[in-house]
């Protein structure tokens, strides 16, 4: 089900993306990048990469490759074009790929990321497992995910905007009916802040963090193997 509606929303995604969040998304990428800097990452993977917007982020530091995998095909072959009109080509790869099934050997990545992916897992911790196998000891992950804001006034514009506006507004671009209202319904069973640490910790990973960003709209979550 997931797999096909990204592939019939993947003509508008960007488009919304960068509509439905007032371009602030944009700024969200950064500091997923900001966060794997200091380590100095050589090969990255970068799961359920849709349309690349993180690789290409991430392809600022100075990196070896950036392999993006997906499960929606349609969002990888517009993600090609975007590297290709970049000239990042060399240095990333969009490939089909499934989290939860990762086509690569232990300890094989210098660092792992997710942007709005891992709410879509089919099985949460089976595709967390399979991100910290394949990444090296002693490196990190990153996860950006949607997340609730909890204080007033915040609370109440999000909940309004993200339940009635953000739903409308994505059907009428998209032509998709249940594609953004989707979108609500996922972050809603998300077990984010405490909780998704707990998971993180549950399946291996090491000194979870996590920082609210755009209060609370977003959260990025950074963990090491």
């Amino acid at each position: 089900m997931v797999q096909n509606m990204f592939n019939n929303i993947a003509p508008k995604y960007d488009l919304l993306n960068h509509l439905l969040s007032v371009g602030i998304d944009k700024g969200w990428r950064k500091k997923v990048r900001h966060a794997l800097a200091e380590d100095h990452p050589e090969i990255i993977l970068d799961v359920a990469t849709g349309t690349g917007d993180l690789a290409i982020e991430l392809a600022k530091m100075p990196v070896k490759k950036i392999i993006g995998i997906d499960i929606a095909e349609d969002m990888l072959e517009i993600g090609r074009k975007k590297v290709a009109k970049k000239g990042l080509s060399d240095m990333i790869e969009m490939k089909p790929g499934d989290s939860e099934d990762i086509h690569y050997p232990d300890n094989h990545f210098d660092a792992i990321t997710v942007a709005f992916g891992v709410r879509n897992y089919e099985n949460l911790e089976k595709g967390l497992r399979e991100m910290q196998r394949v990444l090296k000891p002693g490196k990190k992950m990153a996860i950006l995910e949607f997340s609730k804001p909890a204080a007033f006034p915040m609370k109440n514009l999000y909940q309004f905007y993200f339940n009635h506006i953000l739903p409308t507004i994505g059907r009428m671009v998209s032509k998709d009916k249940a594609a953004y209202t989707y979108l609500p319904q996922s972050v809603a069973k998300f077990p984010e802040n405490k909780d998704f640490i707990k998971v993180l910790q549950k399946v291996g990973f090491k000194n979870p963090s996590q920082e609210r960003l755009t209060f609370g709209i977003a959260t990025l979550y950074v963990a090491d193997k």
